[in-house]
């Protein structure tokens, strides 16, 4: 399938690859060019913008920051001739509902799918991730051939590409309250001097640990915090959770706290490093 990858973080190079690696033509485009040698060297076609990517292809996938840069991306897209040979848009990144529901209207003939993963770069370079698909059924059905190649699972969250928005960020508020929770016991239980090695085997042995945890315990506990997933990433999404509510007539305490402290690990240098570096706060009041 003729492919263009739209965005050359961790995310959009693991897909890029994945994609070569199943036997697809890619393009690819990044704000800041040359980020992807290694890409390029596999196979990949480097573009000057996202049109120039997106032309000619079957589908083009978005894997960006937040809601600004899809926008601004698709800006560049909504040029492409709406017609039969139209790319489908898929946009992988986490924004929000109203955001999806937005681009889709913008996307030329409407040829929009949402598609957050619930995964990190690792597991999608694997093709062990999970994708969550809203928008146009029938959009769906003409990537049937694509998908498999992507994700390990995907799940149809209906015709209205904010709902797949919806179910990711209350997937991710999980993760970042539990994660926030964890840093605070393992904090907490190292100051009070517990053996470190019977500390580590409790976190993971402990039903009151959700398993999705288990992945960053090292981190917590001992690691340099050189993850994908950084505390500004990590806010943004919480507070597109509390956003959502909001809209909804909601109001989330404990999620503005959860933001709150991502926010905070943020401003306090930790912004590029993984969110395990949230537990960096609890230390530094030592």
């Amino acid at each position: 399938m003729r492919t263009a990858v739209l965005g050359m973080g961790r995310m959009g190079r693991a897909l890029a690859g994945r994609l070569l690696e199943r036997g697809h033509e890619v393009r690819i485009w990044n704000r800041t060019p040359g980020r992807a040698g290694e890409l390029v060297g596999a196979g990949a076609v480097e573009a000057g913008t996202p049109s120039e990517a997106a032309r000619g292809t079957e589908v083009v996938l978005m894997s960006l920051a937040d809601d600004r840069a899809s926008h601004d991306v698709m800006a560049w897209l909504t040029g492409l001739a709406a017609g039969d040979d139209t790319p489908i848009i898929v946009d992988t990144s986490t924004v929000s509902p109203a955001t999806a529901r937005e681009l889709r209207d913008q996307a030329p003939g409407h040829r929009f799918l949402a598609a957050p993963i619930l995964a990190g770069p690792p597991a999608v370079a694997a093709g062990q991730a999970m994708g969550l698909i809203g928008g146009d059924r029938e959009h769906m059905r003409r990537l049937s051939g694509l998908w498999p190649d992507i994700f390990a699972v995907q799940r149809y969250c209906g015709d209205d590409p904010g709902n797949a928005l919806a179910y990711k960020l209350l997937n991710n508020y999980l993760l970042m309250a539990g994660l926030a929770i964890v840093a605070e016991v393992v904090a907490t239980g190292q100051a009070a001097g517990l053996d470190p090695s019977m500390l580590r085997d409790f976190l993971f042995q402990w039903p009151t640990v959700a398993p999705a945890l288990h992945n960053r315990l090292d981190d917590v506990i001992a690691g340099d915090h050189r993850g994908w997933f950084t505390t500004r990433l990590g806010a943004k999404d919480v507070r597109l959770t509390v956003e959502l509510a909001a809209s909804l007539g909601l109001d989330l305490p404990l999620a503005r706290l959860v933001e709150h402290r991502y926010r905070e690990a943020a401003e306090h240098g930790w912004g590029d490093a993984d969110i395990a570096a949230i537990v960096e706060l609890i230390r530094e009041q030592r």
